[in-house]
């Protein structure tokens, strides 16, 4: 099981809840890590950078997407 963000904490974790740029809440749940900016291959003709987190949103949607793109929120 991953780390979850100690209380007070403003640092990215698996189990933060988070704001992402366009203005939708969800929680991180899955950290990338190392593979963050590798060449994924969707399908033969697409070719994207990976990105460090996964967040469940409020909505029910999946997103991934990076540090610049997030914020902890309470």
């Amino acid at each position: 099981m991953s780390p979850r963000r100690k209380a007070g904490s403003t640092k990215i974790a698996v189990g933060s809840r988070v704001r992402t740029s366009n203005s939708k809440t969800g929680v991180v749940v899955e950290d990338f890590g190392d593979l963050a900016g590798e060449q994924v291959t969707i399908d033969p003709d697409r070719t994207v950078q990976a990105r460090r987190w996964a967040v469940g949103l409020d909505d029910g949607s999946l997103a991934f997407l990076d540090d610049d793109s997030l914020t902890v929120v309470d």
